[in-house]
């Protein structure tokens, strides 16, 4: 039977993958001071998901450190949580085909100072090598996010596979503001 958390989805279905992805954000806390954003890694070659995650999932950090968790962030604790490994190891179970679906690019810079989400997935040692974004993060906490260059320039792909979603993924994320 398939688990309703980590389903199957035909291989390649973007859309498919990107509104579970909406799916999780919708489960994240409104809130004025963030955004709603949700995460699936998933295996490219069978379609099947590995993990989900969304803003504020958990309210400390795989440290116990208090702090807000990202999408992305989520994702990887519960991989690591499975294996009962650290974070930065999660590349050692990953298969090799995995991907990540995120509803805003991952962050390249946090106001709380926690580790940015492009920080976490280059730290993987290309275990991800493509991410699919559905929007660029807006300016509305910082000027101008780098994620998306950052990851570029270290050899991770980064797709907009569903850019007719804009304004539905926007709203979605921007819910509180």
């Amino acid at each position: 039977m398939e688990s309703l958390e980590n389903p199957t989805f035909e291989i390649g279905d973007h859309e498919a993958f990107m509104d579970f992805a909406l799916v999780q954000a919708q489960k994240s806390p409104p809130a004025g001071n963030k955004f709603c954003v949700g995460a699936v890694l998933a295996d490219a070659a069978t379609g099947k998901v590995l993990s989900t995650g969304y803003s504020l999932e958990y309210p400390r950090d795989y440290k116990g450190d208090p702090g807000t968790t990202h999408a992305e962030q989520c994702c990887f604790i519960k991989i690591a949580d499975q294996h009962n490994i650290p974070e930065e190891r999660i590349h050692e179970v990953l298969p090799p085909s995995t991907v990540l679906y995120t509803t805003m690019e991952p962050c390249d810079e946090r106001l709380s100072g926690n580790m940015t989400c492009a920080t976490r997935i280059l730290r993987l040692k290309s275990a991800i090598k493509t991410v699919y974004v559905g929007i660029r993060e807006p300016g509305t906490f910082i000027a101008h996010n780098n994620g998306q260059e950052r990851l570029k320039a270290n050899g991770v792909e980064i797709v907009y596979p569903v850019p007719h979603w804009q304004d539905k993924i926007t709203k979605i994320s921007m819910a509180g503001h």
